[in-house]
C-alpha cells in the first residue's frame, strides 16, 4: 500500500515541483490526489503562505490537530477566523472584568493580553484562560445564574490559520460512543460551543427540553452538526489514526534543504549541529471495506485533542484479564442489556467512587443485580464527586452516595440483598472461580462470589504516537498522562508544551474534563498561532518582501 505523503505524489505520479509553483498550487494537486484515491471530494484549503516560494520540496500545514471532539472543534472554529468581541450592550457582572474589556472593546479577545484579563478570576478550573472564557461566555455559571454571554462573534476570513482536525470517528470524539442512557454531567448549556446556542439547535429537532440535563446522544448529534453548520467540515478528517508524531531535524551545514530524523545518541552527542525543524504526522485513513491507506502530513505546529478515554485505568492485579472482569460502562451495560446478568444470585462487583462507577451502581441496582460496591475513599472524603453536585440537580448520583453512606459492610452482618458498600477497602486479586479477595485498610481479608465485576477508576489517553508515550510531557515525567493526577505540563496562557515547543495540548489532557472549560484551550492556542503569525509577516516586512505575507 503506497503512502500519501506531502512531499510528493503517490507511485506513478512524481512530479519535480519548481521554485516558482505557490505552496498554494502544490497542495491543491496534492489533496486532489488524496481525495481522488479515496474516492471523495476533498476540497483544497487556502494556505497563508499561497504568495510566497516554496523553501523547500515539502508542503508544510501551519497546524494539525489530533482529536476532532469539542476541544478539536472549538480550536478549528477559531483557526477559521471566528473572532469573540465584547457585545456592544453587555455588562459583565464582575464590575472589574468589565471595565478591563472597556478598555480595548474595539479589539477581539483573541488580540488581547489573556494574562491581565484573567488576573483575579476564580472558577472551578486550574487554567486561567479557560476559567477567563468560561465567565465570559457564562458569566457567574457557578452562582446558578444563567446570564447570556458577554460575547459576538464575527468571521474575519483574513485570520483564517490553515489546518487539519484528524480523528477517529465523526466530529464530537468520544461523545458518539457513550452510553446512551444516560444524563449528562453539565447543563446542555454548558456543553454548546460559541456560535450555535444548544437549545435553539435542540429546538428545530423538535424535541422539548424538559431539563437542563441531556443524553449525550444529543450532544454528540449537536457537535456533528456545528461542524457543517459553521463551515468546518473542509478542515476535518475522519477515521483517521495516528502511529506517530515526531520531530525533524535539520543539520545547520547541509545545503540539501532535506528534513529528516536524526538519532537521538547523535543529537546528544551533536545537538548545536542541529535545529527543530517541523513536525511529522504519520498514521493511517480506514475507508470502504476495511482498507487502510496509510498517511504522512508535515505541521510547523501540532496541537493534542484527543481527550483521555482512550485507556480505561487497570487495578493491576492478578485476574484482572479474566472474561468476567469488565473494564468500561457500554462493556458491562451490553452485558446488562443482553440479560446476561439476569436472575444471579451472586453480585456485581463495582470498583471505583466517581460518576462512571455511580452509573454502574444504578444500571445494576434498576435491573435488580445486586452490588458489591468497592472504593478506597472514606464516604466522609470531601473531595467526593458527590459534595459537589446539588441534591435538586442530580437526584440519582445522590441516591448512589446515599447508599455508599448508609450500606455500608460490617463483620456482624451479611451482604444486603440489593447493594453493599465497601468503603475504605481495595481488590487483591481475581480468581478463575469468579470469586475476589477484597482487603480493608487494617489488613483484613474477605473472600466473594461474584457474577461480574466491572472495574472503573478513570482512563488514560493514548499517547502511543508520541515518544516515550508522551509521559516527558507531564508534570511528572515518569508517570503517565492523566487528567487529575499528572497532566499535561503547559504554559497557562498559550497552552504550549513545556517541555516541547511548537506542541499545544488543550482539553482533559490539560486537567479541563468539562466542555465550557476546555473551550478556553482554543482562546489560548489560537492567540499564541496568531501572534507569532504577525510577527513573520512584519519579519518578512522589515528582510524586504514587500507586501508579501510571510
Amino acid at each position: 500500500m503506497p503512502v500519501w505523503c506531502c512531499r510528493c505524489s503517490l507511485a506513478g505520479h512524481f512530479r519535480n515541483y519548481s521554485d516558482t509553483e505557490t505552496e498554494g498550487e502544490i497542495f491543491n494537486s496534492l489533496v486532489q490526489y488524496f481525495g481522488d484515491n479515496l474516492g471523495r471530494k476533498v476540497k483544497a484549503m487556502p494556505l497563508v503562505e499561497e504568495t510566497s516560494l516554496l523553501e523547500d520540496s515539502s508542503v508544510t500545514l501551519p497546524v494539525v490537530v489530533i482529536g476532532n471532539g469539542p476541544s478539536g472543534i472549538c480550536l478549528s472554529y477559531m483557526l477559521s477566523g471566528y473572532r469573540p468581541y465584547l457585545s456592544s450592550e453587555a455588562i459583565h457582572p464582575n464590575t472589574i472584568l468589565h471595565s478591563k474589556l472597556e478598555e480595548a472593546r474595539h479589539l477581539s479577545i483573541v488580540d488581547q493580553d489573556l494574562e491581565y484579563l484573567s488576573e483575579g478570576l476564580e472558577g472551578r478550573s486550574s487554567n486561567p484562560v479557560a476559567v477567563l472564557f468560561d465567565t465570559l461566555l457564562h458569566p457567574d455559571a457557578d452562582f446558578g445564574y444563567d446570564y447570556p454571554s458577554v460575547l459576538h462573534w464575527k468571521l474575519e476570513q483574513h485570520h483564517y490559520i490553515p489546518h487539519l482536525v484528524l480523528g477517529k470517528g465523526p466530529p464530537g470524539g468520544a461523545w458518539h460512543n457513550m452510553e446512551g442512557s444516560r444524563l449528562t454531567i453539565s447543563f446542555g448549556n454548558w456543553m454548546e460551543l460559541p456560535g450555535l446556542k444548544f437549545k435553539d439547535w435542540v429546538s428545530t429537532k423538535r424535541r422539548n427540553l424538559k431539563g437542563d440535563r441531556v443524553m449525550p446522544e444529543e450532544i454528540a448529534r449537536y457537535y456533528k452538526h456545528y461542524v457543517k453548520v459553521m463551515g468546518l467540515q473542509k478542515n476535518f478528517r475522519e477515521n483517521t489514526y495516528i502511529t506517530s508524531v515526531s520531530r525533524l531535524y535539520r543539520d545547520q551545514v547541509d545545503n540539501d534543504g532535506q528534513d529528516r530524523d536524526i538519532s537521538t545518541p547523535h543529537l546528544q552527542i551533536e545537538k548545536s549541529k542541529f535545529i527543530k525543524r517541523n513536525w511529522e504526522i504519520r498514521g493511517y485513513q480506514r475507508i470502504a471495506e476495511g482498507s487502510h491507506v496509510p498517511f504522512c502530513l508535515f505541521a510547523e505546529n501540532v496541537a493534542l485533542a484527543t481527550g483521555t478515554l482512550d485507556s480505561p485505568g487497570r487495578l493491576e492485579i492478578e485476574g484482572e484479564d479474566f472474561p468476567f472482569v469488565f473494564h468500561s460502562m457500554p462493556e458491562f451495560g451490553a452485558a446488562i442489556s443482553k440479560g446476561k446478568l439476569r436472575g444471579k444470585v451472586d453480585p456485581v462487583l463495582i470498583v471505583g467512587s466517581g460518576l462512571t462507577a455511580a452509573d454502574a451502581v444504578l444500571c445494576a441496582y434498576n435491573n435488580n443485580v445486586p452490588v458489591i460496591h468497592v472504593f478506597r475513599r472514606r464516604v466522609t472524603d470531601p473531595s467526593l464527586i458527590f459534595k459537589q453536585l446539588p441534591k435538586k440537580l442530580y437526584p440519582e448520583y445522590h441516591k448512589v452516595y446515599h447508599m455508599m453512606c448508609t450500606q455500608s459492610y460490617s463483620l456482624d452482618s451479611n451482604l444486603l440483598s440489593d447493594y453493599t458498600s465497601f468503603p475504605e477497602h481495595h481488590v487483591l486479586s481475581f480468581k478463575s472461580d469468579m470469586k475476589c479477595i477484597l482487603q480493608n485498610i487494617s489488613g483484613l481479608k474477605k473472600i466473594f462470589k461474584l457474577s461480574a465485576a466491572v472495574v472503573l477508576i478513570g482512563s488514560h489517553p493514548n499517547l502511543s504516537f508520541l515518544k516515550e508515550q508522551g509521559c516527558y510531557l507531564g508534570h511528572n515525567s515518569s508517570q503517565p498522562i492523566t487528567c487529575k493526577g499528572n497532566p499535561v505540563e503547559i504554559d497557562a496562557y498559550t497552552y504550549e508544551c513545556v517541555k516541547e515547543a511548537n506542541l499545544f495540548a488543550l482539553g482533559p489532557l490539560v486537567g479541563d474534563n468539562f466542555v465550557r472549560f476546555l473551550k478556553g484551550g482554543a482562546l489560548g492556542v489560537t492567540r499564541c498561532l496568531a501572534t507569532r503569525q504577525k510577527k513573520k509577516q512584519h519579519l518578512f516586512v522589515e528582510r524586504g518582501g514587500g507586501d508579501g505575507i510571510a
